[in-house]
């Protein structure tokens, strides 16, 4: 009777490779569930960077960690034998080591285990917000400008950026216009990490966002409260109501800019006044000024933003302005005779109101 062949082996089993990332702005040791079941499963646990944040929060929860980094190559022979390894990345990744197992696996010629990407820590929303603030941290503390920057000195930069970003949202770039946010958003950080370092009155970047979350809360009872508005009007209504117990402002002119441009403060004067109900003529008087003070109000009552129309129709006149200067210049290129001068505009202005 033939003797019973020998049954094959079984194949080895492939072994894991999980390459465990974590997020700098999460608090360490706040990790997902399917990050710890990796760690207490893992044969071995290592990590290259010795400063890693989580290494104490992962020792204190008996988790063994070599400080070491194994080569692709090492890991691959470790794992063989079915066993797992958990690789805590730095905060820049495991780039060598991700690049050697794919260089392996890429050949052909190598038993790979099985590789995971298991994300430990994810970013709440607004989390690199906390990047902006460290950011600024260190610019404010080593740039030769950037350490001696003031409000005082800054403030024409919000200014600028304000109106640039408006100009982002007319012309329609989504590109432009989430630059230009940030732009806006880099005035806010910069002044508050400027604010931090009063010798009286110091508040940091924190102490600007509770004072407008509470403020936000405190605007929409019909949001964070027992209140209801279920229209535009119902919620604007809220906010005035709100906002007149806060401030307790004797004059409903009260709060707003005078530094402003012109058309924009008399069409909000106009509709603080229509707002509250007040029947004030305008006032009587020759002039442009006058003129320009009657037609941003009419333009309030008919639910048009003087400024804005003003802007759109300036926009139409440069693009008007460019297309004649392309056709002179046109005609120029093909010879024909030159047009008659015209008067410079602005010859009759005094010297500093005139554009460098």
């Amino acid at each position: 009777m033939p003797a019973a062949a020998e049954p094959a082996p079984a194949p080895a089993r492939p072994g894991r490779v999980v390459l465990l990332t974590t997020s700098h702005r999460v608090a360490p040791g706040l990790l997902s569930w399917p990050a710890w079941q990796a760690l207490r499963a893992a044969d071995r646990v290592v990590c290259a960077d010795g400063t890693h944040p989580q290494l104490p929060y992962l020792k204190e929860a008996g988790i063994r960690v070599e400080e070491s980094s194994p080569t692709a190559e090492e890991l691959v022979g470790y794992c063989a034998e079915g066993r797992t390894v958990v690789v805590v990345a730095s905060g820049e990744g495991e780039p060598a080591l991700t690049d050697g197992l794919a260089r392996l696996a890429g050949s052909g010629r190598v038993a790979m285990p099985e590789l995971e990407l298991l994300p430990g820590a994810y970013d709440l929303p607004g989390a690199r917000l906390l990047d902006l603030v460290q950011v600024m941290d260190r610019i404010r503390a080593e740039c030769p400008w950037s350490s001696q920057q003031t409000h005082e000195g800054l403030a024409k930069y919000a200014v600028e950026e304000a109106y640039e970003l408006v100009e982002a949202i007319e012309d329609g770039d989504r590109d432009e216009l989430r630059e230009e946010l940030g732009d806006v958003l880099l005035q806010v950080v910069f002044h508050a990490r400027i604010a931090e370092e009063d010798p009286e009155e110091p508040f940091s970047v924190d102490d600007v966002a509770a004072g407008i979350v509470a403020k936000l809360i405190h605007r929409h009872p019909h949001v964070f409260g027992e209140e209801t508005a279920t229209t535009p009007e119902e919620v604007k209504a809220h906010w005035l109501r709100t906002k007149a117990a806060e401030k307790q402002r004797t004059s409903v002119t009260e709060g707003i800019p005078l530094q402003q441009p012109g058309l924009a403060l008399a069409a909000k004067l106009a509709a603080r006044a229509r707002t509250a109900g007040l029947d004030v003529p305008l006032p009587k008087g020759e002039g442009l000024g006058y003129e320009l003070l009657a037609l941003a109000a009419r333009a309030g009552a008919e639910g048009a933003d003087a400024e804005t129309a003003l802007r759109a129709a300036a926009r139409a006149y440069r693009d008007a302005i460019r297309a004649e200067e392309a056709r002179v210049a046109q005609e120029g290129a093909a010879g024909a005779a030159p047009r008659p001068a015209h008067r410079d505009p602005e010859a009759h202005l005094p010297a500093d109101t005139v554009d460098e």
